[in-house]
């Protein structure tokens, strides 16, 4: 009953918080970058900090984490209204995930570690919001992840943490996961998410030893960073937004559904998630299979890709 009730008011906060927006026209206008055709909420996202803070308020997760949340999402709600320069938003995004290492104890693990785990918490953050492009793909890509890491016994006094933030997922679903969304997540939401989801993940790393829950994210890791260097090599400038990954392609150029789209991304990260864990189950889950299985992935997303690009560019002929 109680988190019935904790689900009944986030999507409370959520009617709120449209109200605020439908009045400070806070929306999001399709250019020729969007997949979407029509003015929308923006910054729907906004229910997982307040989940964040929820759980902080109720003992299921620490201060410095849920500070860390709350301060990129400020930074990225600012940004969501008025466009802010790189700094401030790279300096939010610095201090954050300083009071990640902070919570989980990383200054004092070895020093040389540091800034690897930095860099690749920081790509992991910019990458989860660059993926955030047509309905649902964010959000359920997030709840699933949320789903797999509390199948894992290491994290069974962590399910609290996890069940509210996967509430927050399902009232912020309900209004985006639809053919035409009533709002989208907004830096706000995907740039915070995607700091708890690295923060947890980390977080079971430790506990777990095992790596190779890593490839949890893979799906949206090798969209993302194979992108980047395709964007790379047409010499375009990564940072501007574009229309060129593999669910973009599927979801614009080749008119698949949005949802449809946003579920097989999501469904196919979840299928890996199980195969992990049942892998780990059985002893299996080592750093050569880990390996193997990640370059098995890669080869088959550019597979993948190169014929969705050929029939893209068959289709524009």
């Amino acid at each position: 009953m109680f988190y019935i009730g904790l689900l009944f008011l986030f999507i409370c906060i959520e009617l709120i918080y449209f109200k605020i927006a439908n009045h400070y026209n806070i929306i999001d206008k399709p250019n020729s970058r969007s997949s979407h055709t029509s003015v929308t909420l923006r910054g729907g996202g906004i229910i997982f900090p307040i989940a964040i803070l929820t759980a902080s308020l109720l003992g299921y997760v620490s201060w410095s984490v849920a500070l860390a949340v709350i301060l990129v999402a400020v930074v990225s709600f600012i940004d969501d209204i008025k466009a802010l320069p790189q700094l401030p938003r790279f300096a939010s995004h610095a201090i954050a995930i300083g009071l990640v290492f902070y919570d989980l104890n990383l200054f004092t693990q070895a020093i040389w570690a540091l800034p690897i785990v930095f860099i690749l918490l920081i790509g992991w953050v910019n990458a989860f919001n660059f993926m955030d492009g047509i309905n649902g793909i964010t959000v359920l890509y997030a709840f699933f992840a949320v789903a797999s890491f509390s199948f894992l016994p290491i994290n069974l006094e962590y399910l609290p943490l996890l069940i509210t933030v996967g509430l927050s997922c399902i009232a912020f679903g309900f209004f985006n996961v639809r053919k035409k969304a009533k709002t989208f997540a907004g830096d706000v939401g995907s740039i915070s998410m995607a700091l708890f989801l690295g923060y947890f993940m980390i977080k079971t790393i430790i506990g777990s030893g095992q790596i190779g829950y890593l490839l949890f994210f893979s799906v949206y890791g090798i969209d993302a960073v194979i992108t980047i260097f395709t964007r790379i090599k047409k010499k375009e400038n990564i940072l501007e937004p574009h229309r060129s990954h593999l669910y973009q392609y599927l979801a614009n150029e080749l008119g698949y559904s949005h949802i449809l789209v946003s579920f097989l991304y999501a469904g196919i990260q979840l299928l890996i998630n199980a195969l992990l864990i049942y892998l780990d189950f059985i002893g299996y889950l080592s750093l050569p299979i880990v390996v193997s299985f990640l370059l098995f992935q890669i080869l088959v997303y550019v597979w993948i890709r190169k014929n969705v690009v050929q029939k893209v560019n068959l289709k524009e002929v």
